[in-house]
This record gives C-alpha cells, sequence and structure tokens, in this order.
C-alpha cells in the first residue's frame, strides 16, 4: 500500500518539472484531464445502467422493418386507390414474452447488433488518453534524458535560491539606476585623468541606499553579506554548472527524445480526429435488431433503443473538440520546434544589461533545456546565467577572498626584503584582496601563482609602491589603475610558466627603470614585435630576458640605444648572432648566461663604455680573446666563472683597471703572474679549480679584498697574501692545507675566515690580532676552537654578530 509519504515524495517530484514545461504543456496537462474525466462520466454510465439496450419483439414485418399501427395506417391511405393490394391487418401489441427472455434478447442485440464505436467509446477515450499522457511524461522518464533533466532541475532550484544570484543580479539593478545619477561625475573623471570612470563613479554611489531596489522587490548589494557558508555552497554551484554544461552541451538527445513525442502526438491526433467523427453516426438512438433466436422468444425481428445514445453523442463531440484543441496546440509546438533556433540559446540581451559580458553562448541540449525554461518565466535562465559567468563567479572569489585576508593578517605577511624594502609576497591565492590596498607602506609587490590577478583603480592607494613581481599569474590592469603604474612603477619583475607574448600594459610605463621578462615571450614573438612597445620605455635603464633566442632580439638593439644593462639567459640554447650588440653603445653592464658561447664575442669590444661583463655557465675552453679587453677602459669586472676555462692567458695583466675578476667553477690549474699586475683588483674568486698553489706575487694586489680559493689542491698559501691588508674575507675551504701561517694576525681588516675541510691541528693564537673577525664568521671544525688560547676564544665566543 502506498503511504502519504511516498505519494507527497512523487508530487514534489512531479511538480519540480513544471519549470521545464512550457504554456502548451501545462494546457496538454489540463486537456488530458478533460478525456480522463469524459472516459470515467461514459464508462460509468455504461457500467451503472443495467439495461444498455431495450427491445421488444417485432409481430408483423412491413416493408423489411417492424410493423407497427402508424405503419399499417399510413400504408392504407397511400395505397386506398388500388383494391388489390394486400395490407396487414392492425395489431395490438402485447409483451407477452417472459422477462428473461427480454434479457437474453437485449444481451444478444447488445453483442450482435450494436456497433462496436457505441459499445467501446468510453474505453477509446481512456486509451487516447493514456496515449496522451505518455507521450507528454515519455522525455521526462526516458533513461537517457530523465538523469539530465533532473541534474538541471535541481540545479536550478539552487541557483534560483543562492543568495548570490541574489546579490549579483542586485549589483545589476543598482548600476543600471545609479549610471544616470553619476553621468555627469564620470564626465568630471574622464576629462582629468584621460580614461573612463564610470565604473568608478557607481561604486563610489553604491553604499548609498537605492530607492528603485526596494522597489523592485530586490535588497540592496550592502544589505546583503554573504557569510562562509553561502559562499562555499555558490562555489559549489558554479562547479556544478561546470561539468552539467561539459555533459550535455555536447549532445541533442533531449531535443530529439521532445521532437519525436510531440511528432507523434501530431500522427494521433490526425488519426483520431479521421476516424472519431465519421464512427459518430453510428451511435443511434433506435436498432433494427434481426437475429434467428426464434426457437427461444418466437420471433426473429425486435426493435431496441439505445439508453446511452444521446449523452455518448454528446460527450463524443466534446471529446472531438478536446482532440482538435489539443491537436492544434501540439501543431503549435511542432512548429515552435521547427521554425526556432533550439541548438543555441543566447545571452546576449542579459550580457548588454547586466555586468556580466562573459556569459557565454550554449548549444544542443543545453540551450534546449533553457529555451524550454524561458517558456515558463524568463527569470529562471537569468539566474542561471549567473553561475555560468566567469566575471560572477571571480566576484565571490574576491567577496571570499576579502573575508580571508583581513587587513590584520596581511599585515603580518610583510616583510624586509635583502634591499631593505618592505615587500608583500601573495603566494597560490584566488586573486588579489582588496584590503592590500589599505597597506600604504607596500614597496614591493608579490604576486606568483595567482591564476587571475586585476588591479583596480584603488591600487593608486599604495603611494609608496615602485616594484612589481608578477610570477605564474596573469595580471589585468585597468585604465585607471595603469595610469598610477605608469607614474610611480620603478621595477617590473615578469615571469610566466609558458611563453606567451609581454602584455601590452607594459609598454604604457613611461617611467620604468628595469624590466625583467622572464619565459614570457617566444623567439619568433620578439623578433617580430611591434616596435612602437618598446620605443615609449624611454627611461628604461636594464632589461633582463630569459628565453631561447638565436639572436638578441632587433627591437632591444634597436629602440633601446640608451640602454645601460642588459642580461640575457639563453636557457643553454646557443646564441648565434651577436653583430647588433655593436649599436648599444650606451651599454655598461652586459650579462650573456647560459648562451653555449665557445669563444668571446667579437662585438663586445666595442661597447667602449661597458663596466661588467658577465658570460656565466657558457662553454668557453680558452679566453685568449681576453687581449682585447685592454680598449674597454671602463671594464672593472669580469666574470667567466662556470665555464671549462683551462688557463688563464698571460694578457691578463692588460686589464689594469680590472677591479673584480670570477674565474670559479672552471678547470684552472695555474695562476699566470701577469695577473697580478691587476692591481686595482678587490675580488679574485678561484673557487672551484684545480690549483695547487698561489704565487707569492700575490702580495701586489695591493687593494685585494675579497680572495677566495674553495675546493682546491693548495697544500700551503703563501706569506705575500698576508700583505693584502686591505683584505676582509678570505675562503680558504675544502682544500689541503697543514697548517695556518701566524702572519694571518697582521689581517687587522679581516670580518671573514673559511677554514673548513682542511688537515689543520691547530689555529695560531695570532688570530687575535684579526680584531674585526667575529665568531659567526670563523668557517672551522669546532674542535680547532679549543686550540686558541683562552681570552681569544671568549673573545670569540661573545662577539655573536653575523657576518
Amino acid at each position: 500500500m502506498i503511504t502519504l509519504t511516498e505519494l507527497k515524495c512523487l508530487a514534489d517530484a512531479q511538480s519540480s518539472y513544471h519549470i521545464l514545461k512550457p504554456w502548451w504543456d501545462v494546457f496538454w496537462y489540463y486537456i488530458t484531464l478533460v478525456m480522463l474525466l469524459v472516459a470515467v462520466l461514459a464508462g460509468a454510465l455504461q457500467l451503472t445502467q443495467s439495461r444498455v439496450l431495450c427491445c421488444l419483439p417485432c409481430k408483423v414485418e412491413f416493408d423489411n422493418h417492424c410493423a407497427v399501427p402508424w405503419d399499417i395506417l399510413k400504408a392504407s391511405m397511400n395505397t386506398s386507390s388500388d383494391p388489390g393490394t394486400l395490407l396487414p391487418l392492425p395489431l395490438r401489441i402485447q409483451n407477452d414474452l417472459h422477462r428473461q427472455q427480454y434479457s437474453y434478447i437485449d444481451a444478444v442485440c447488445y453483442e450482435k447488433q450494436l456497433h462496436w464505436f457505441a459499445k467501446f467509446f468510453p474505453y477509446l477515450v481512456l486509451l487516447h488518453t493514456l496515449i496522451f499522457a505518455a507521450c507528454s511524461n515519455f522525455w521526462l522518464h526516458y533513461p537517457s534524458t530523465s538523469s539530465r533533466l533532473e541534474h538541471f532541475v535541481a540545479i536550478l532550484h539552487k541557483c534560483f535560491d543562492s543568495p548570490w544570484t541574489t546579490r549579483a543580479l542586485s549589483e545589476t539593478v543598482a548600476e543600471q539606476s545609479v549610471k544616470p545619477l553619476t553621468h555627469s561625475k564620470s564626465k568630471v573623471l574622464i576629462s582629468s585623468s584621460g580614461c573612463s570612470a564610470d565604473v568608478d563613479a557607481s561604486k563610489q554611489a553604491l553604499p548609498y541606499p537605492q530607492p528603485g531596489l526596494e522597489s523592485a522587490g530586490i535588497e540592496s548589494p550592502t544589505s546583503s553579506v554573504l557569510d562562509k557558508k553561502e559562499v562555499e555552497q555558490a562555489k559549489a554551484i558554479f562547479e556544478k554548472v561546470k561539468r552539467f554544461r561539459l555533459h550535455v552541451e555536447q549532445k541533442d538527445i533531449i531535443y530529439r527524445v521532445y521532437l519525436k513525442q510531440i511528432i507523434v502526438k501530431v500522427i494521433l491526433f490526425i488519426l483520431i480526429i479521421t476516424y472519431v467523427p465519421y464512427f459518430l453516426t453510428y451511435i443511434t438512438l433506435e436498432i433494427d435488431c434481426s437475429v434467428d433466436v426464434q426457437a427461444f422468444t418466437g420471433y426473429k425481428r425486435y426493435q431496441c433503443v439505445y439508453s446511452l445514445a444521446e449523452i455518448f453523442k454528446v460527450l463524443a463531440s466534446f471529446y472531438v473538440i478536446l482532440v482538435i484543441l489539443y491537436g492544434l496546440t501540439s501543431s503549435y509546438s511542432l512548429w515552435w520546434m521547427v521554425r526556432s533556433s533550439l541548438k543555441q540559446y543566447s545571452f546576449e540581451a542579459l550580457r548588454e544589461k547586466s555586468n556580466y559580458s562573459d556569459i557565454p553562448d550554449v548549444k544542443n541540449d543545453f540551450a534546449f533545456i533553457l529555451h524550454l525554461a524561458d517558456q515558463y518565466d524568463p527569470l529562471y535562465s537569468k539566474r542561471f546565467s549567473i553561475f555560468l559567468s566567469e566575471v560572477s563567479e571571480n566576484k565571490l572569489k574576491q567577496i571570499n577572498l576579502n573575508n580571508e585576508w583581513t587587513v590584520e593578517k596581511l599585515k603580518s605577511k610583510l616583510v624586509k626584503n635583502s634591499q631593505d624594502k618592505v615587500e608583500l609576497h601573495l603566494f597560490m591565492l584566488n586573486g588579489l584582496p582588496d584590503n592590500v590596498f589599505e597597506l600604504t607602506e607596500i614597496e614591493v609587490l608579490s604576486l606568483e601563482l595567482i591564476p587571475e590577478v586585476k588591479l583596480p583603480s584603488t591600487v593608486s592607494q599604495l603611494v609608496n609602491l615602485k616594484e612589481l613581481h608578477v610570477y605564474h599569474s596573469s595580471l589585468v590592469v585597468d585604465h585607471p589603475a595603469l595610469a598610477f603604474l605608469e607614474e610611480n612603477l620603478k621595477i617590473l619583475r615578469l615571469k610566466f610558466t609558458e611563453m606567451g607574448k609581454i602584455p601590452r600594459w607594459v609598454f604604457h610605463l613611461k617611467n620604468l627603470k628595469e624590466l625583467y621578462l622572464s619565459s614570457c615571450v617566444l623567439p619568433e614573438q620578439l623578433s617580430t614585435m611591434q616596435p612602437e612597445g618598446f620605443q615609449d620605455l624611454k627611461n628604461l635603464r636594464t632589461l633582463y630576458l630569459k628565453s631561447s633566442l638565436s639572436r638578441i632580439p632587433q627591437v632591444v638593439t634597436d629602440l633601446l640605444p640608451s640602454l645601460q644593462k642588459l642580461s640575457l639567459n639563453n636557457e643553454g640554447s646557443k646564441l648565434v648572432v651577436l653583430n647588433n650588440l655593436k649599436k648599444m653603445i650606451n651599454l655598461k653592464s652586459l650579462e650573456l648566461i647560459s648562451c653555449d658561447l665557445e669563444r668571446i664575442p667579437h662585438s663586445i669590444f666595442s661597447l667602449n663604455n661597458l663596466h661588467e661583463l658577465d658570460l656565466k655557465e657558457n662553454n668557453l675552453k680558452t679566453v685568449e680573446e681576453i687581449i682585447s679587453f685592454q680598449h674597454l677602459q671602463n671594464l672593472s669586472c669580469l666574470k667567466l666563472w662556470h665555464n671549462n676555462i683551462a688557463y688563464i692567458p698571460a694578457q691578463i695583466g692588460a686589464l689594469s683597471n680590472l677591479e673584480q675578476l670570477s674565474l670559479d667553477h672552471n678547470n684552472i690549474e695555474n695562476l699566470p703572474l701577469q695577473l697580478f699586475l691587476c692591481t686595482k683588483l678587490q675580488y679574485l674568486d678561484l673557487s672551484y679549480n684545480h690549483l695547487t698553489f698561489i704565487p707569492e706575487e700575490i702580495q701586489y694586489l695591493s687593494n685585494l679584498q675579497y680572495f677566495a680559493v674553495t675546493n682546491n689542491n693548495i697544500e700551503m698559501l703563501p706569506d705575500g697574501l698576508f700583505q693584502c691588508k686591505k683584505l676582509q674575507c678570505l675562503l680558504l675551504g675544502k682544500n689541503s692545507l697543514m697548517s695556518l701561517s701566524p702572519h694571518v694576525g697582521e689581517l687587522s681588516n679581516l670580518t671573514h675566515l673559511e677554514l673548513i675541510g682542511n688537515y689543520l691541528e691547530t689555529l695560531p693564537p695570532e688570530l687575535e690580532g684579526c680584531q674585526s673577525l667575529k665568531r659567526s664568521c670563523l668557517i672551522v671544525e669546532e674542535n680547532l676552537l679549543n686550540t686558541l688560547p683562552l681570552p681569544v676564544t671568549e673573545r670569540l665566543q661573545t662577539c655573536l654578530d653575523k657576518c
């Protein structure tokens, strides 16, 4: 037995599909109910009648039918002129049959003589009604469509009831009502800043109550604050809509099933309207019954009356009218499906009227379902579309982000970087919290692994912002924000996961001084880049490119002649063409890193203003061209580290102005004495080579402050090393030293000493003379500290400052 709970669930399930039933479906439903009533009424009348036919025997037949007194009288009047005609005598009708004989005759005549349409009319109506009802609900229960429709209805109800839907639509209504009020204000802002400020003006007006909203039945956006649970529910709806669209938009099963059931209805209508009116004439009141039952009753002809004939005629006529209405409605629905483009649904009108201009058009079954929903109520599609918009989803994420990242939490993320600047580093967020713009002390803003970042006009509140880092993120800049960055931003670092074009807004930063581009341009794109981009960066002094190029881009050499520092990291790809370097006459620093260079490019020797040259991680084996560096009078820093250099040519002594030389991570075994003619050297790094000794002539480097020979095979230090009185940093780790000369105490300026990884047994007590040496900057095994005199150890232990 079906319980009330089960009936309630069934009713709820049926009522949930009302969204997918247009007006003609509802009209069909009511017509079907009336048809069902007609069938029930006709069937009840037929079942409740004890005698459907009432038959009387015919005692005299005249003119092939029963003769009654009136027939005889009429015949006598017509034949009075013909006396030879034999007329039947007038008879007196007597009901002299038994009651059971009458019942027998009624039953036989009902079966033998009554037309089948008159007998089965109620059942035909019931059958037709059930077929119509089955056709109307077939698509709702067909296995290939029911699950999709049920899923759609469930999502649609959640979209309709979600507080986020109400908020999004109310914001649209608010901005539409605000625009006329703020039009004059927008014009003032446009004339002063040169860019549109409609959005800003609207946002400034939004916090105030909007009288038009309450009258429209929508609450003001500021009055509806979503809590965390509501935000999570809305995020879940976005994910469900995406999956549903991906699953349904590729097929048109629902459309085809719905079309087929309408075609079946039209065909059934044609059949019914063809035969029902024809057989309607067979429902008559009087029926002449001629059956051979004379052996039982004594008569073979009977005159019967069909008692339900008149009422069945009325019901049948009414039924025909219902079928015609049903058929016309079905024909209209078929015409609607054929003439309309129901396999695509466009939100064009909504995109024009709302803020969500990115609502996509949908296709196939998804589009068809929305067309049906529109026939019921267009508001359902509007509310559903909110969850198709990425703009809407981003706004929701922004609200959630703002609730999570408060001003206090963001302040805790502020740090001082190596340049002593206040930096805020945001990592793997869903967006940029609006509260960031409340921290006016930010100097460096670093955004990493944030999929979509939009800089609004409120970035202008960061008055101290000078540096922006964007790592593996997509950054969109509003026009007012771009105007602020154009005036204030000095350093920009861009790094993307995959190769891509440089954002166009970068070329509007006219005051930019340093630009770092990593994996953001393809070689082909860089060489064909529109020149008007780089030529606007007139104040650019430093350019860093990390990519895989075959040549230095022409846009760099031709449009940035005033560039002072160029750094190119080619990530191991061979840099073939370097002749256009000659054009960069103002270049002071050049870094060619991982460019697979086998020799020092000759074009470098034309850069007379060059101060620093870095050729790190190339394939240099010899540097015979080093003699040509003597023409570069300003060259003071030469870095040939991380190569395969086997020896240093004697011509190194010609570089008299050299102050910094990095030759670490090579294969050098001997040092030429000419190296020590570079008396201006302050920094000399020979770490990670194959040196076995250091020449005594190192004493001529009187300006030497940094000397590193870590990870070599040196067994003894020359006394000349300790004549370099300005030495501050001495790195001798991972060598073969057996002892440390007492002359180390003469290095009064020494602040950093590395001895770990040698074969030392004791430390000289003369280390007491190194008054600037701190314990934390003495890198040595702990057991060797015990070999020092107690006063020296105590002084080192009490001074724990970092290097």
